[in-house]
């Protein structure tokens, strides 16, 4: 019997000092794949930026500084997708601009995308300047950004300097900026332009984000007013709801062609 113990201690040691060994051996991987950049690259490059250039580029970059609304604004530059170059101001000017950082390989983006390529864009009122703001063109997929980017109203810009400049930790993300204080006066981010709006609109006690007085509101209001006009219209003409004359395409069935249940 004692020699049984001693066996499965013998044998509970030596299971001890391998799971120590792999242990460190999985420290070890973890703490390389951490140098070379694997897996924490930024999310919002064309396939994630991970791996061994941007782990070079983190540690080639100074640390962005920590966001903080109400510090100044800065002004915008970069190129454009035809192979120009553009500066947008943002401060002294007499509108405020709302800066979408936004990317092609970012699936949450494409809903963002997909607002500012419909007709009115967000819905903003006019004296609020949408500009989308992406990367350098080595951190972006051109022929997606061909087909994401607005043809009216938003300008696009890319510039991976505004990023730093505004510590973007991630896309999508908004910044608001006072074109009179030249300040930026909300930022930040969601699953949706609806959940940005509502924070910008808590951030800088603005309901023009999310109330009745812009074009997509005030399109919506118009839209219900010409349903309630033409409801009204056809029951002062006696046409109820299931009335045949609002179904032309539809043959009549005489009850006796009633087909059999089953």
């Amino acid at each position: 019997m004692g020699v049984v113990v001693a066996l499965l201690a013998i044998v509970v040691a030596l299971l001890a000092v391998m799971v120590i060994g792999l242990l460190r051996t999985n420290a070890d991987v973890l703490r390389a794949l951490e140098d070379l950049g694997a897996g924490i690259g930024d999310p919002s490059g064309p396939s994630g930026a991970s791996g061994p250039a941007a782990g070079r580029r983190r540690r080639d970059q100074a640390p962005a500084p920590a966001a903080k609304t109400g510090r100044p604004a800065i002004d915008l530059s970069g190129a454009t997708l035809d192979g120009g170059s553009q500066a947008v101001r943002v401060s002294g000017v007499g509108h405020d601009t709302l800066l979408l950082f936004l990317s092609s390989g970012c699936l949450t983006c494409r809903s963002f995308w997909d607002a500012l390529r419909e007709p009115g864009g967000l819905g903003l009122p006019s004296r609020i300047r949408v500009v989308a703001v992406t990367k350098d063109l080595d951190a972006e997929s051109p022929s997606e950004l061909a087909e994401l980017i607005p043809r009216h109203g938003a300008v696009h810009l890319m510039s991976s300097a505004a990023w730093t400049d505004y510590a973007v930790p991630g896309s999508p993300y908004a910044v608001l900026v006072g074109g009179a204080e030249g300040r930026v006066i909300g930022e930040g981010t969601g699953g949706s332009w609806e959940q940005v709006a509502n924070l910008l609109a808590q951030a800088s006690g603005d309901l023009a984000y999310v109330g009745e007085d812009t074009p997509r509101t005030r399109k919506a209001g118009r839209d219900m007013e010409v349903e309630r006009d033409t409801d009204a219209e056809l029951l002062n003409a006696g046409i109820r709801p299931g009335d045949p004359s609002l179904y032309p395409g539809q043959e009549e069935t005489a009850p006796g062609d009633e087909p059999p249940a089953t």
